[in-house]
Protein backbone atom coordinates (compact mmCIF):
# COMPACT_ATOMS: atom_id res chain seq x y z
CA UNK A 1 0.00 0.00 0.00
CA UNK A 2 1.09 3.58 -0.58
CA UNK A 3 -0.08 6.95 0.73
CA UNK A 4 -0.48 8.00 -2.91
CA UNK A 5 -3.35 5.52 -3.37
CA UNK A 6 -5.95 5.86 -0.64
CA UNK A 7 -9.10 3.85 -0.01
CA UNK A 8 -11.77 5.80 1.87
CA UNK A 9 -14.84 3.93 3.15
CA UNK A 10 -18.26 5.58 3.19
CA UNK A 11 -21.05 3.22 4.23
CA UNK A 12 -21.44 0.65 1.44
CA UNK A 13 -19.30 2.51 -1.10
CA UNK A 14 -15.56 3.13 -1.21
CA UNK A 15 -13.59 5.95 -2.82
CA UNK A 16 -10.22 5.02 -4.31
CA UNK A 17 -8.25 8.27 -4.44
CA UNK A 18 -5.24 8.97 -6.66
CA UNK A 19 -3.38 11.11 -4.16
CA UNK A 20 -0.46 13.00 -5.70
CA UNK A 21 -2.02 16.43 -6.20
CA UNK A 22 1.38 18.13 -6.46
CA UNK A 23 2.05 15.93 -9.53
CA UNK A 24 -1.49 16.19 -10.93
CA UNK A 25 -2.00 12.67 -9.57
CA UNK A 26 0.55 11.18 -11.95
CA UNK A 27 0.77 7.44 -11.31
CA UNK A 28 4.19 6.17 -10.27
CA UNK A 29 5.34 2.56 -10.16
CA UNK A 30 4.55 2.25 -6.46
CA UNK A 31 0.93 3.20 -7.15
CA UNK A 32 0.60 0.81 -10.10
CA UNK A 33 1.96 -1.99 -7.92
CA UNK A 34 -0.50 -1.20 -5.11
CA UNK A 35 -3.65 -1.41 -7.25
CA UNK A 36 -4.14 -5.21 -7.25
CA UNK A 37 -3.75 -5.47 -3.45
CA UNK A 38 -6.15 -2.60 -2.81
CA UNK A 39 -8.67 -4.07 -5.22
CA UNK A 40 -8.41 -7.49 -3.57
CA UNK A 41 -9.34 -5.81 -0.29
CA UNK A 42 -12.36 -4.22 -1.99
CA UNK A 43 -13.34 -7.57 -3.50
CA UNK A 44 -13.03 -9.35 -0.16
CA UNK A 45 -14.87 -6.74 1.92
CA UNK A 46 -18.48 -7.86 1.69
CA UNK A 47 -20.07 -4.58 2.73
CA UNK A 48 -18.30 -2.58 0.01
CA UNK A 49 -20.72 -2.74 -2.90
CA UNK A 50 -19.53 0.05 -5.23
CA UNK A 51 -16.08 1.53 -5.88
CA UNK A 52 -15.57 5.12 -7.06
CA UNK A 53 -12.20 6.14 -8.54
CA UNK A 54 -11.26 9.81 -8.36
CA UNK A 55 -8.38 12.28 -8.14
CA UNK A 56 -7.34 13.90 -4.88
CA UNK A 57 -8.97 17.23 -5.80
CA UNK A 58 -10.88 18.96 -8.56
CA UNK A 59 -7.78 20.03 -10.49
CA UNK A 60 -6.88 16.66 -12.01
CA UNK A 61 -8.01 13.08 -12.23
CA UNK A 62 -4.58 11.95 -13.36
CA UNK A 63 -1.89 13.22 -15.71
CA UNK A 64 -1.06 9.59 -16.46
CA UNK A 65 2.01 7.49 -15.77
CA UNK A 66 4.77 9.48 -14.05
CA UNK A 67 6.97 10.41 -17.00
CA UNK A 68 9.90 11.22 -14.69
CA UNK A 69 10.31 7.44 -14.26
CA UNK A 70 10.60 6.79 -17.99
CA UNK A 71 14.33 7.54 -18.24
CA UNK A 72 15.13 5.17 -15.38
CA UNK A 73 12.53 2.42 -15.17
CA UNK A 74 11.60 2.37 -18.88
CA UNK A 75 14.90 3.25 -20.50
CA UNK A 76 15.46 -0.28 -21.88
CA UNK A 77 13.19 -2.74 -23.63
CA UNK A 78 13.41 -5.10 -20.67
CA UNK A 79 12.65 -2.34 -18.15
CA UNK A 80 9.76 -1.05 -20.24
CA UNK A 81 8.29 -4.54 -20.51
CA UNK A 82 8.41 -5.03 -16.74
CA UNK A 83 6.91 -1.58 -16.09
CA UNK A 84 4.16 -2.13 -18.64
CA UNK A 85 3.22 -5.46 -17.10
CA UNK A 86 2.72 -3.80 -13.72
CA UNK A 87 0.45 -1.16 -15.25
CA UNK A 88 -1.50 -3.76 -17.21
CA UNK A 89 -2.05 -5.84 -14.06
CA UNK A 90 -3.45 -2.76 -12.32
CA UNK A 91 -5.90 -1.96 -15.12
CA UNK A 92 -6.90 -5.62 -15.48
CA UNK A 93 -7.56 -5.94 -11.75
CA UNK A 94 -9.80 -2.88 -11.89
CA UNK A 95 -11.66 -4.07 -14.97
CA UNK A 96 -12.28 -7.55 -13.53
CA UNK A 97 -13.42 -6.44 -10.08
CA UNK A 98 -16.78 -8.15 -9.63
CA UNK A 99 -18.30 -5.05 -8.04
CA UNK A 100 -19.43 -2.04 -10.09
CA UNK A 101 -16.96 0.81 -10.53
CA UNK A 102 -17.41 4.49 -11.35
CA UNK A 103 -14.75 6.96 -12.52
CA UNK A 104 -15.44 10.53 -11.35
CA UNK A 105 -13.31 12.73 -13.58
CA UNK A 106 -12.37 16.33 -12.90
CA UNK A 107 -9.59 17.94 -14.90
CA UNK A 108 -7.29 15.88 -17.14
CA UNK A 109 -7.39 12.08 -17.42
CA UNK A 110 -4.46 11.41 -19.71
CA UNK A 111 -2.53 8.31 -20.72
CA UNK A 112 -2.64 5.77 -17.92
CA UNK A 113 -5.17 7.99 -16.15
CA UNK A 114 -7.54 7.68 -19.09
CA UNK A 115 -6.77 3.96 -19.18
CA UNK A 116 -7.97 3.63 -15.60
CA UNK A 117 -11.26 5.35 -16.45
CA UNK A 118 -11.73 2.92 -19.33
CA UNK A 119 -11.29 0.04 -16.89
CA UNK A 120 -14.27 1.32 -14.89
CA UNK A 121 -17.86 0.43 -15.67
CA UNK A 122 -19.17 4.01 -15.69
CA UNK A 123 -17.48 7.35 -16.31
CA UNK A 124 -18.77 10.81 -15.39
CA UNK A 125 -16.93 14.08 -15.90
CA UNK A 126 -17.43 17.70 -15.00
CA UNK A 127 -16.98 20.51 -17.58
CA UNK A 128 -13.24 20.72 -16.78
CA UNK A 129 -12.64 17.05 -17.59
CA UNK A 130 -10.60 16.19 -20.64
CA UNK A 131 -9.22 12.95 -21.98
CA UNK A 132 -6.23 11.88 -24.02
CA UNK A 133 -4.05 8.86 -24.75
CA UNK A 134 -0.67 9.91 -26.06
CA UNK A 135 1.58 7.03 -27.23
CA UNK A 136 1.95 8.72 -30.64
CA UNK A 137 3.54 11.72 -28.88
CA UNK A 138 6.09 9.50 -27.15
CA UNK A 139 6.91 6.98 -29.87
CA UNK A 140 5.14 4.19 -28.00
CA UNK A 141 2.54 1.61 -28.98
CA UNK A 142 -0.55 0.98 -26.87
CA UNK A 143 -1.19 -2.64 -25.92
CA UNK A 144 -3.91 -4.70 -27.59
CA UNK A 145 -5.83 -5.07 -24.32
CA UNK A 146 -5.75 -1.34 -23.58
CA UNK A 147 -6.65 -0.49 -27.19
CA UNK A 148 -9.58 -2.92 -26.97
CA UNK A 149 -10.86 -1.14 -23.86
CA UNK A 150 -10.92 2.12 -25.80
CA UNK A 151 -12.49 0.55 -28.92
CA UNK A 152 -15.15 -1.15 -26.79
CA UNK A 153 -16.18 2.22 -25.35
CA UNK A 154 -15.98 4.61 -28.32
CA UNK A 155 -15.72 2.38 -31.40
CA UNK A 156 -12.78 1.89 -33.76
CA UNK A 157 -12.97 5.17 -35.68
CA UNK A 158 -12.99 7.40 -32.59
CA UNK A 159 -10.36 5.19 -30.95
CA UNK A 160 -8.03 5.61 -33.92
CA UNK A 161 -8.59 9.38 -33.93
CA UNK A 162 -7.67 9.59 -30.23
CA UNK A 163 -4.59 7.37 -30.61
CA UNK A 164 -3.33 8.71 -33.95
CA UNK A 165 -3.51 12.36 -32.88
CA UNK A 166 -2.62 12.09 -29.19
CA UNK A 167 -4.82 15.15 -28.72
CA UNK A 168 -6.97 15.71 -25.68
CA UNK A 169 -10.72 15.97 -26.08
CA UNK A 170 -12.96 18.06 -23.85
CA UNK A 171 -15.95 16.97 -21.79
CA UNK A 172 -18.53 17.82 -24.44
CA UNK A 173 -16.77 15.81 -27.12
CA UNK A 174 -16.18 12.96 -24.68
CA UNK A 175 -19.91 12.75 -24.06
CA UNK A 176 -20.67 12.91 -27.80
CA UNK A 177 -18.54 9.86 -28.54
CA UNK A 178 -19.57 7.92 -25.44
CA UNK A 179 -16.28 8.22 -23.57
CA UNK A 180 -18.23 9.51 -20.57
CA UNK A 181 -21.78 8.64 -19.62
CA UNK A 182 -22.58 12.26 -18.89
CA UNK A 183 -21.12 15.63 -17.93
CA UNK A 184 -22.20 16.95 -14.53
CA UNK A 185 -21.74 20.54 -13.24
CA UNK A 186 -18.55 20.88 -11.21
CA UNK A 187 -20.36 21.80 -8.00
CA UNK A 188 -22.68 18.79 -8.35
CA UNK A 189 -20.49 15.94 -9.60
CA UNK A 190 -19.38 14.61 -6.22
CA UNK A 191 -22.93 14.56 -4.85
CA UNK A 192 -24.22 13.06 -8.09
CA UNK A 193 -21.59 10.32 -8.03
CA UNK A 194 -22.24 9.55 -4.36
CA UNK A 195 -26.00 9.32 -4.95
CA UNK A 196 -25.54 7.09 -7.99
CA UNK A 197 -23.15 4.80 -6.09
CA UNK A 198 -25.60 4.47 -3.20
CA UNK A 199 -28.46 3.78 -5.64
CA UNK A 200 -26.48 0.97 -7.27
CA UNK A 201 -25.51 -0.35 -3.82
CA UNK A 202 -29.21 -0.49 -2.86
CA UNK A 203 -30.08 -2.81 -5.77
CA UNK A 204 -29.87 -6.60 -5.80
CA UNK A 205 -26.14 -7.18 -5.91
CA UNK A 206 -26.39 -10.61 -7.53
CA UNK A 207 -28.22 -8.93 -10.42
CA UNK A 208 -25.72 -6.07 -10.65
CA UNK A 209 -22.64 -8.28 -10.62
CA UNK A 210 -24.10 -10.91 -12.93
CA UNK A 211 -24.99 -8.15 -15.41
CA UNK A 212 -21.42 -6.83 -15.23
CA UNK A 213 -20.04 -10.30 -15.91
CA UNK A 214 -22.42 -10.99 -18.80
CA UNK A 215 -21.54 -7.63 -20.36
CA UNK A 216 -17.87 -8.64 -20.22
CA UNK A 217 -18.69 -11.92 -21.97
CA UNK A 218 -20.42 -9.94 -24.73
CA UNK A 219 -17.42 -7.61 -25.10
CA UNK A 220 -15.20 -10.68 -25.33
CA UNK A 221 -17.13 -11.84 -28.38
CA UNK A 222 -19.94 -14.06 -27.11
CA UNK A 223 -23.26 -13.54 -28.90
CA UNK A 224 -25.12 -16.48 -27.41
CA UNK A 225 -25.44 -17.86 -23.90
CA UNK A 226 -22.41 -19.56 -22.46
CA UNK A 227 -22.60 -22.11 -19.68
CA UNK A 228 -21.58 -19.33 -17.29
CA UNK A 229 -24.15 -16.77 -18.44
CA UNK A 230 -26.94 -19.36 -18.40
CA UNK A 231 -25.98 -20.36 -14.88
CA UNK A 232 -25.93 -16.74 -13.71
CA UNK A 233 -29.41 -16.13 -15.09
CA UNK A 234 -31.06 -19.31 -13.87
CA UNK A 235 -29.44 -19.32 -10.43
CA UNK A 236 -30.81 -15.84 -9.72
CA UNK A 237 -34.25 -17.44 -9.21
CA UNK A 238 -32.90 -19.28 -6.17
CA UNK A 239 -31.50 -16.26 -4.33
CA UNK A 240 -32.87 -14.55 -1.26
CA UNK A 241 -32.80 -11.28 -3.17
CA UNK A 242 -35.15 -12.66 -5.82
CA UNK A 243 -37.61 -13.74 -3.16
CA UNK A 244 -37.31 -10.38 -1.41
CA UNK A 245 -37.75 -8.49 -4.69
CA UNK A 246 -40.96 -10.33 -5.55
CA UNK A 247 -42.30 -10.00 -2.01
CA UNK A 248 -41.54 -6.26 -1.90
CA UNK A 249 -43.24 -5.76 -5.26
CA UNK A 250 -46.36 -7.56 -4.10
CA UNK A 251 -46.39 -5.60 -0.84
CA UNK A 252 -45.77 -2.31 -2.67
CA UNK A 253 -42.70 -1.40 -0.64
CA UNK A 254 -39.00 -0.85 -1.29
CA UNK A 255 -37.01 -4.10 -1.26
CA UNK A 256 -34.44 -4.76 1.44
CA UNK A 257 -31.78 -6.76 -0.33
CA UNK A 258 -29.23 -8.61 1.78
CA UNK A 259 -26.82 -10.23 -0.69
CA UNK A 260 -23.27 -8.86 -0.70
Amino acid sequence: MTDHLQLVREDDIAWLVLNRPEKRNAINLEMWEAFPEVLRDVEDTADIKVLVLRGADHRAFSAGADISEFETLRSTEEGARAYNEVGERAETALMHLSKPTIAMVQGPAVGGGCGLTLSCDLRYGDPTSRFGITPAKLGLVYSLAATKNLVDVVGPAHAKSILFSGQQIDATRAREIGLVNDVIPADEIEGFTRDLAHTIASRAQYSVRATKRITRLILDGHAEDTEESAHLRLSSFGTEDYREGVKAFMEKRAPRFTYS
